[in-house]
Order: C-alpha cells, then sequence, then structure tokens
C-alpha cells in the first residue's frame, strides 16, 4: 500500500458471510480460522475469524469487524453468524440475532417484518452456500447477531427509518472503503423513501438533532423529519425526484442565511459568507454603516443578530431572509416542489419564517407561537 493510502476493510456483511464460510470449514473438519471471500465486485477479501463452536441453534462463528480507515461505529465489533442447514426448505432463511434490526416501516428495500440484511450481505452468503454446497437449493438459517448493536443503532438513522432493535447488517460489495462524501449523502436519502412511504404531506428538512428536537416541539411528526446534515441540495434533488410535493427547511440562522446567498452546500469549507450575506440584507433593511461594519466585524451569527437586533431590525431581517430561502429553493428545483423556510435559534424561537412555512403551519396544526 503507498504511503499515505488509506486502509479498506470490511463490512458487517462480509464479517456474516465469512462466519458462514467458516461454519462450513468446520463442519468439513478443515481449516477456518482465515477465510478467503470474494466481494460482490470482484476485489478478494481474507477475513480471520475468532471463533467457531457448536450450539442447539448450530454452528456459531464470530468474525471482528475491521473498517480499515473508515470511521465506522462497529470497527472491533463481533459479529455473530449461526448456521443451521434444513431439510424441510430448499432457501435460505435470514434472522435477526441480538442487536440486529427488524424492518418496521415501509420505504425500505425490505419488506416490513424482516430483518435488516440488506440485499448485499443476503447475495454474499448466498455466494458462500453455492460455493460450499455447489448449489443455492440447499436449505439453511442464517442468524446474525451483533450484541453491541443494541446501542450502537442509537447513534445511527435506524430509529427514525423504523429500524427497531439494532443495527442493519449493511455493505453493496463487502468491501468497506473510507468513507467518501458521496457514500454519506446516499445514506441519508433511505429518510425520505420512507417519510414518503408513510404518507407524510410535507418533509421537513433539519440539518441535525438541535433542529430535529425544535421541530418536534413544534408539532412535526417525527416520520415526517429527514436529517440532510450539509447537504441541503442533495436532498432537495432526491426528494423531488421521489415525487415530493411539500418541504420545510427548518435550521439555525447560520444555515439558512446561507441558502438565502443560495448556498446549498452548508458546510464552512465550501461557502461561508454568512456574515456578508447578513450585513447585505441588513443594510438593505436600513441598518446604519457603523452596524453593517460590526455585523462584518462579528464572530458568529449570534453576535451579527445582536447588532441587528440592537437596531430593532431582527424582525424584518430574519423575515426577508426566510422568503429569500424559500425563493431559492424553489427556483433551484425548477419550481417542482413547494418549498417553505423557518429560521430558529438554538432556543428554539421562532426568528423568520415565509408565507409557504406559515400556510404549512395552518395546515397541518404545527404550534408556531406567532401569527399564522
Amino acid at each position: 500500500m503507498a504511503k499515505g493510502e488509506l486502509r479498506s476493510g470490511y463490512t458487517t456483511g462480509a464479517c456474516a458471510a465469512a462466519g458462514v464460510k467458516a461454519a462450513f470449514l468446520h463442519m468439513a473438519g478443515a481449516d477456518w480460522r482465515e477465510v478467503r471471500l470474494t466481494a460482490l465486485d470482484g476485489t478478494p477479501l481474507t477475513i480471520p475469524v475468532k471463533d467457531v463452536v457448536e450450539t442447539a441453534e448450530g454452528i456459531r462463528a464470530e468474525v471482528v469487524k475491521f473498517s480499515g480507515d473508515d470511521p465506522d461505529i462497529t470497527n472491533g465489533v463481533s459479529v455473530f453468524t449461526t448456521l443451521m442447514l434444513l431439510d424441510e426448505t430448499d432457501d435460505i432463511e435470514f434472522r435477526a440475532g441480538e442487536g440486529v434490526g427488524t424492518v418496521t416501516k415501509r420505504g425500505m428495500s425490505l419488506p416490513v417484518g424482516e430483518p435488516s440484511i440488506n440485499m448485499g450481505p443476503r447475495t454474499l452468503i448466498r455466494n458462500v452456500v453455492e460455493e460450499m454446497m455447489g448449489s443455492v437449493d440447499v436449505g439453511a438459517r442464517v442468524t446474525i447477531s451483533i450484541p453491541a448493536g443494541v446501542e450502537l443503532a442509537k447513534k445511527t438513522l435506524n430509529p427514525v427509518l423504523g429500524i427497531e432493535g439494532g443495527i442493519s447488517v449493511i455493505g453493496t460489495t463487502g468491501v468497506l472503503r473510507p468513507m467518501s462524501e458521496e457514500a454519506f449523502k446516499d445514506s441519508l436519502v433511505p429518510q425520505i423513501n420512507v417519510a414518503l412511504a408513510a404518507g407524510e404531506p410535507v418533509l421537513v428538512f433539519v440539518p441535525g438533532k438541535i433542529g430535529e428536537r425544535i421541530a418536534l416541539s413544534l408539532g412535526v411528526s417525527q416520520s415526517a423529519l429527514i436529517e440532510t446534515s450539509n447537504f441541503i441540495g442533495f436532498m432537495l434533488d432526491r426528494a423531488a425526484e421521489r415525487g415530493a410535493e411539500k418541504i420545510l427547511i427548518l435550521g439555525h440562522t447560520g444555515k439558512l442565511v446561507k441558502m438565502a446567498a443560495g448556498v446549498f452546500h452548508t458546510h464552512n469549507r465550501v461557502a461561508d459568507a454568512r456574515l456578508e450575506t447578513l450585513a447585505a440584507y441588513a443594510a438593505a433593511e436600513g441598518l446604519a454603516q457603523e452596524a453593517v461594519r460590526a455585523v462584518l466585524a462579528s464572530n458568529t451569527t449570534e453576535d451579527a443578530m445582536e447588532v441587528i437586533a440592537e437596531a430593532g431590525l431582527a424582525e424584518r431581517v430574519c423575515a426577508v431572509i426566510a422568503e429569500r430561502v424559500h425563493v431559492r429553493a424553489e427556483r433551484y428545483l425548477f419550481g417542482k416542489v413547494q418549498v417553505g423556510a423557518l429560521m430558529v435559534n438554538f432556543a428554539g424561537d421562532i426568528l423568520g419564517a415565509d408565507a409557504r412555512a406559515l400556510s404549512f403551519a395552518r395546515d397541518y396544526g404545527w404550534r408556531l407561537n406567532r401569527e399564522s
């Protein structure tokens, strides 16, 4: 590996497939301590196996997850796979053991009631069964357990997506490469599918947990919430592609000010003109020149808003910014979706709302604590 090159690892799905192969090797009296798999993209994988034991439920193998240089929360956890061959069926039955979630909401790639073992891992496991038995017509029960998954799931989007009881067994190919921005963005999209499948009339975009807490306090349904991180534009596009008709963008001043300037990737290393944008809109509403300079010299948007508030212009400026977010976002989507904007502070106070957001609030009973 070249100096500075990031190390790849293997997914929880690959761990489970390696466990299945180790179980077969144990049954054959062969060495199971290290197994070789071919990932779904053709990459060869060599995966060490920690232990194999015989139990009443079948042969159980333990594989310790290795994530390489990817900051994966499952790195170092044990993935247990129990294999039981069955005479009464010619199919492979997948079961969720401790720490592996079950799908409870429509909109995911698996039906409600299925263990959250994604199609990549299922295909890898079928490939192993075919390799070891010469046929995919062999009946087998494969139970995957990740005991640490009960707690780890709380750090994922699984509770929002309706995956209950643990984490998902994932992996498109079986190879875990250090996570790219694209991969992270793609991991956010299933929230949209679940919200639309639940029949939510308005998708409520929030950048993170603070926005989620505030939205819930206003009476927004949990199933309507879509965490976007910094990728507002990307998520707007994905929602429009899926037929969303109404979206509310709910965020802190710092996020909405950027969108008012047409910035839809809000990470500060991509674009950060918050103070300049606030200064421009405040000046347009009559902020004096010295106060404009104070806004531009501020450390944060909160500091800048204090300057604007002292001039008695906060309500007007925030209303204009919310209106501009509405205009910019609908223009971004070429008018295909109705988009409203709601600006809040960290305490959850409503600082600005456009007419579209106020209309949504009236129609769906949200408590904005202001005239609507």
